[in-house]
């Protein structure tokens, strides 16, 4: 998948895929899957893609499908991300001077 974004091209076939997460709901409506990408100037993007209930869903008129997108993310978005859905290993890998010992 790619998407230029503000004159920048963001390219899940020459990013580093850091994690991965779906809502587990497969070939449903509502499925959802997402995935986690730092580019080779560690800008972190999220490509994701899901069915016409899920929030990459494309309506136009009155007919909804599935769809996918790109977004970029900050660096404390891309944490939030990882905490958010159980990349712990990224985290610690790419993010271990941000993270403390509770």
């Amino acid at each position: 998948m790619k998407k230029i974004i503000n004159k920048k091209l963001y390219n899940t076939d020459v990013a580093e895929k850091l994690h991965t997460w779906n809502n587990g709901y497969e070939n449903d409506f509502g499925h959802c899957e997402e995935a986690l990408y730092r580019t080779r100037r560690g800008a972190y993007f999220l490509a994701g893609s899901g069915g016409p209930k899920s929030r990459y869903a494309l309506t136009q008129g009155n007919i909804t499908s599935g769809g996918s997108d790109i977004e970029v993310l900050s660096e404390p978005e891309a944490m939030a991300w990882l905490e958010e859905n159980g990349g712990t290993p990224a985290l610690l890998k790419y993010f271990s001077g941000e993270i403390e010992e509770g």
